[in-house]
Formats: structure tokens, sequence, C-alpha cells
């Protein structure tokens, strides 16, 4: 199902002519973005293979070596910088609701936030090979534990920044690029 409630209120100004997913890691915005991106003709930005980009490291060895604070900081440039872009589909790292500048600059963008339980962001991550040498835990317990916590702060700031909400528990990417798209 579609969720179709509406966070924000654009007060009539004209759809941003980009389009940011948000949401948990695992919620499948890189390969929603893809799919999008497909049906659109953008091009697709991915925030977090951006920031390891300009790093030159994974996301873990950043978190590892320099520190969430600077992570978050590099993590808001690149967001700066993407959401300048026109005509482009944003797949954005899960915590990027985490600073207010952050949130601010999402308004510049069509945002929809990609939701999912606890228990399946959990399963994808599993299922994803690359999850534990790019993506560090973010709390001591790790693991569905962490998702929960985790979720409970984040929920409230993906609500704020989120002009659509789509459910992606049981859906293919595909299936959820085109709810997008009725959206849009």
């Amino acid at each position: 199902m579609i969720g179709t409630e509406r966070a924000t209120d654009r007060g009539g100004v004209a759809a941003p002519r980009r389009i940011a997913l948000i949401g948990y890691r695992g919620a499948g915005k890189s390969a929603v973005a893809q799919c999008l991106a497909t049906e659109l003709g953008w091009p697709v930005k991915d925030a977090d293979l951006e920031l390891e980009t300009e790093a030159g490291r994974s996301i873990a060895s950043i978190f590892h070596e320099d520190g969430e604070p600077a992570f978050r900081d590099l993590e808001s440039r690149v967001l700066e910088r993407l959401v300048a872009l026109d005509r482009h589909v944003l797949a954005l790292g899960g915590g990027v609701v985490l600073r207010h500048a952050n949130r601010i600059a999402l308004r510049s963008a069509f945002v929809v936030w990609l939701r999912a339980a606890p228990q399946s962001l959990w399963e994808r991550m599993l299922a994803d090979p690359s999850t534990p040498e790019r993506r560090p835990n973010l709390t001591v317990e790790g693991g569905l534990a962490e998702i929960g916590r985790l979720l409970g702060a984040r929920t409230p700031l993906y609500a704020a920044c989120a002009d659509r909400i789509v459910d992606t528990d049981g859906k293919r990417p595909q299936q959820i690029a085109r709810e997008i798209l009725s959206l849009f």
C-alpha cells in the first residue's frame, strides 16, 4: 500500500525537479533510485557512493578513523552538492536527516521516505554481503536492537522531511518505483 500521507506542505510551490529517497539502511533506496532513474531517464546519484569516492575510503573506515562527526560533516557537504542537481534521483544515507541543515536542504526535492519494518531491514542487511565491510554498527548492540533504537529516534525526522511515505515490505524495487512515480 502506498503511504499517501503528506508529511510536509509545499504551499502550492511547483514540484521540484529531483527526487530524494530517504529511510533507514536496507529500505531499498539505492535499488529503487536506479529503477526510478531508468523510468524517468534521469541520472541517479547515490550519496553513500559519492561520499566514499570523495573520501577515498569506505564509510566504515571514515567512522573508525575520523569518527561520526567527521562523517556527518562530509555527508552534509555531499548532500548540499546533490540537492543542487536538476533532474536527478538521489539515494541518500540513512542518517542524513539527523542534522537540521540537511533537513532544510531536502526541501528543494520531492522527498520519499522508504519505510520498512525493523525485521525486514535486518533481513535485507544480512542478505547484503557488502554491509559488514561498508557500514559500521552505529551503537554498541548492533543488529536488530540497533535498528529498533535508531528507527525510534529517526522516525519523526524522516516523517518531517517526507512529502510521501512508501512502505517497502514485500515489494520489489520496480514496484516501489512505479508507486513513487504515481505520486510525483
